[in-house]
């Protein structure tokens, strides 16, 4: 580590949809550091708060209430993690609380990018009757990924409201996301098929973060590499 590197106080890693905090288990495994905490996202495996409506706004306001009790508790800003819809959340973080981290890392910039255009899968979830009628044959289903508990109603009844209060993210996020003052790292897996790495580099670009392609690396870069997921994360963090 560099001479004038200080470590921040915790490391918060913020799974994405439909996920639980386990996709996360490898790479920290991997770390030096044993100062991270992979938060869960009301009804992706726990309970969901009393009038909490599963939207975009909500989950990001709910990440925020987080991170300020852990800055608090751990007296500094943190180093925080974002995947999937975590990165999306994460993405609105340091938009709009950027006190509270020392530095970013997340995969899904693209979200805040002008041309950014939602995946298929987005898009029947969106679609009132068909984002239930595509669930409803999942319930029974295992999990496509090996970290998901399986998805069941609860996740089901957050999922569509999530992706549903989200059909402008773009617009309603995006400008936001402009010359952020905390150093950053946008991921760009390569054969990510789910988001488009010219819209997260795009979007990179405009936050001012470092970039850096995964090459031949997919959605689930944690998991098909771990080891070098946690290497890159440590180089990021002794960099800052």
């Amino acid at each position: 580590m560099g001479p004038g590197y200080v470590r921040a106080m915790v490391a918060v890693f913020v799974h994405g949809v439909p996920e639980t905090p386990r996709v996360w288990d490898g790479l920290r495994q991997h770390l030096n550091r044993t100062d991270t905490v992979a938060v869960t996202l009301p009804g992706f495996g726990t309970t969901v708060p009393s009038g909490f409506g599963s939207t975009m706004n909500e989950y990001a306001d709910w990440l925020i209430a987080e991170l300020e009790q852990i800055v608090k508790d751990s007296d500094g800003p943190v180093d925080l993690v974002g995947h999937d819809w975590g990165g999306g959340f994460a993405l609105r973080v340091v938009s709009t609380r950027p006190d509270l981290v020392r530095s970013w890392v997340l995969d899904a910039a693209g979200l805040a990018a002008p041309d950014f255009e939602w995946h298929d899968f987005a898009k029947i979830w969106q679609t009132p009757g068909e984002g239930e009628a595509f669930f409803e044959g999942q319930l029974d289903a295992p999990a496509a990924i090996e970290m998901a508990e399986g998805v069941d109603k609860r996740m089901t009844d957050c999922i569509l409201p999530l992706y549903r209060s989200a059909v402008s993210v773009r617009d309603e996020w995006g400008p936001d996301f402009v010359d952020i003052p905390k150093p950053g790292l946008v991921l760009v897996p390569t054969n990510d098929p789910f988001l488009s790495g010219s819209s997260a580099q795009q979007a990179g670009e405009r936050a001012g973060a470092e970039i850096k392609e995964l090459d031949g690396r997919g959605h689930w870069w944690m998991l098909e590499d771990p080891a070098g997921g946690a290497q890159l994360l440590e180089s990021f963090w002794s960099s800052v």
